[in-house]
């Protein structure tokens, strides 16, 4: 009785409450919430690896190399950030390189090597978000476009 009209409905209410959540967020908390993103995809593309599901861990491995290459690259400010900008524009295109290995080389290994590395990114954003939200002070990171790279329900 409430089968897809329902599950249609969740999704909706989910896009709403996910488009509320980026247009508030600061730019830095958008950078936070793409790592989460990428992560996020990381561990399920690992669970299914594990599984044997080829198909749904490549759709998970694609995805967290969109969220890096399209939100976390493309939102690099390579001349205002400099050596910093440059530095995170070669470990992103590193991260992307390694993701597309491990699903060739179905390599468990891999998918914990960059997801570490995101892990270790994210830990200096949240430290940088406190720091700028307590000082009041202006955000260092260019407004990613955080939207199209989150999964709330709809196909991706």
């Amino acid at each position: 009785m409430f089968g897809s009209s329902t599950s249609r409905g969740a999704s909706a209410y989910a896009n709403v409450g996910m488009e509320s959540s980026l247009n508030g967020a600061s730019p830095n908390k958008l950078t936070i919430m793409l790592y989460d993103g990428a992560i996020g995809a990381i561990n399920m593309a690992a669970l299914f690896m594990r599984d044997q599901k080829i198909e749904e861990k490549t759709k998970k491995i694609s995805h967290a190399i969109r969220i890096i290459d399209s939100g976390l690259r493309a939102s690099l400010d390579k001349k205002a950030g400099g050596e910093i900008a440059q530095s995170l524009d070669a470990l992103y295109q590193f991260m992307s390189k390694r993701l597309l290995l491990a699903n060739l080389k179905d390599d468990p290994v891999i998918l914990e090597e960059v997801r570490s590395l995101l892990a270790d990114l994210k830990s200096a954003w949240v430290g940088l978000e406190q720091q700028t939200s307590m000082s009041g002070t202006q955000s260092l990171a260019a407004r990613p476009q955080a939207s199209a790279y989150f999964n709330t329900g709809v196909a991706a």
